[in-house]
């Protein structure tokens, strides 16, 4: 996830840095642009970051109000949710369901985003309290 924030930085700057290397103008003045050029990518670099680390920050939030909400479906709605997407693709697949039409491929795809979801949430769910606690005990 960093590299993927850092190369996009980087990839924005990346024609600034090439046109200052066309200019005609001496070496030192091509040398002051690009360390101008270079404080503002760090300084863009180091705010993209930290709006990474608050999403994070945020996420694993949710996701600990999930984990000890009072409600039972609070805690439940996504393997409910699983489970009847699964049940759907087997009654598709058996040709059970009503209509002669079968499941859309975007039906499919938001199957994809969200088996991927809940098995990123259900690793998080595990190992995401001793990741707050850490952060908060180095906080």
């Amino acid at each position: 996830m960093w590299k993927t924030v850092l190369d996009f930085v980087s990839g924005i700057f990346k024609p600034a840095t090439e046109l200052i290397d066309e200019l005609h103008t001496s070496e030192e003045e091509k040398l002051q642009l690009r360390n101008s050029l270079v404080k503002l990518q760090n300084e863009v670099t180091l705010n993209q970051l930290n709006l990474e680390g608050q999403l994070v920050d945020a996420r694993s939030k949710v996701a600990v109000v999930e984990l000890t909400g009072a409600s039972w479906l609070q805690r439940n709605w996504r393997p409910i949710t699983m489970l009847i997407f699964v049940g759907l693709i087997v009654l598709d697949t058996l040709n059970w369901l009503p209509g002669p039409n079968k499941l859309s491929p975007q039906f499919m795809s938001l199957v994809k985003i969200g088996l991927g979801g809940y098995v990123i949430g259900r690793s998080f769910e595990k190992a995401g309290p001793a990741i707050a606690r850490s952060l908060k005990d180095s906080g």
